[in-house]
């Protein structure tokens, strides 16, 4: 288990104000810190690494105290096993992806890890390469593996995958869900993202001038927001319940989730992920497929 409760001062481009915040993480947990730039998401990550080291607080993991400013304890980030995935993936680049995962190896000479990593991330093929010569979600790839070959209790994920293309970051959302599921590994993620937040979050904390604003299920923060009245929007679906004989579905539009109802004829062909169109009719919406590659 993660136990948190920080302070630190923040300067951001709208003043200064204090990030303070108090949570705890069960062993095994997805959770994401969500809310607008410079509320402090990614300080909070820093400071569990030992980046950034919070003025006032406490920080345990596992029984183990890693920072307390009144026992003067601050454990040094080398000795905190903490995977880190930057937003920019900070590969070293004159090293070929083989190597960039062992130089994280917390023993150099657990060399049949790192090719247990290249398989599950399915980058064997890429080994001899350098990260300069790989796409953006390759790159990634490489980073999230670096960051398994420290054998960290936790993983802490900063925008991991803010800068790829839709098809690849939807991809990409998918493996990092199979591969937390699969090592049973306590997960931090930052998103902007309502869609992301939706797929892979067993909890996610709202976090505005620097303090939580709500925590919960995602379906329980965000899903009581409405969109009434007439309308025509597109939007994604994030998740289909079975409600009695009728179908709840919920939909990101925009940085709104809505949910409406639909009958099984409906959802003859719609999965989550695809696109759909919600038409107001009698403030009933009638849900249909949007075609993402409609023909000429």
């Amino acid at each position: 288990m993660l136990e948190l409760s920080l302070q630190k001062q923040l300067h951001t481009a709208e003043g200064n104000t204090t990030l303070n915040l108090e949570f705890d993480v069960e062993t095994g947990q997805f959770l994401t810190l969500f809310g607008p730039s410079g509320a402090g998401k990614t300080t909070c990550l820093r400071c569990i690494a030992g980046l950034t080291e919070p003025d006032r607080g406490r920080i345990v993991v596992g029984g183990e105290v890693w920072f307390d400013r009144n026992r003067g304890i601050n454990v040094p980030p080398q000795k905190r096993r903490v995977g880190f995935v930057f937003q920019d993936y900070a590969l070293f680049p004159n090293l070929s992806v083989r190597e960039n995962l062992r130089i994280a190896l917390s023993d150099s000479k657990d060399e049949p890890y790192v090719n247990e990593l290249l398989d599950l991330m399915g980058i064997k093929e890429l080994e001899r390469r350098l990260p300069s010569t790989l796409s953006g979600g390759q790159q990634q790839r490489v980073a999230l593996a670096r960051a398994l070959a420290r054998r960290p209790r936790l993983l802490l994920l900063d925008e991991p995958l803010s800068a790829l293309d839709g098809e690849t970051r939807l991809r990409l959302q998918n493996e990092i869900l199979g591969i937390h599921r699969h090592l049973h590994m306590t997960t931090l993620m930052v998103s902007h993202d309502f869609g992301e937040v939706y797929r892979l979050s067993d909890q996610v904390i709202v976090i505005e001038g620097g303090r939580t604003a709500a925590r919960g299920r995602p379906a329980e923060v965000f899903g009581n927001r409405r969109i009434s009245g007439k309308f025509q929007f597109t939007g994604e679906v994030l998740a289909i319940a079975p409600s009695d004989v009728v179908f709840t579905l919920s939909i990101l539009i925009g940085n709104q989730v809505v949910q409406v109802i639909a009958t099984a004829q409906e959802l003859r062909d719609i999965r989550v992920g695809d696109t759909v169109m919600l038409v107001s009719k009698a403030f009933n919406p009638i849900v249909m497929k949007v075609d993402r590659n409609p023909g000429p």
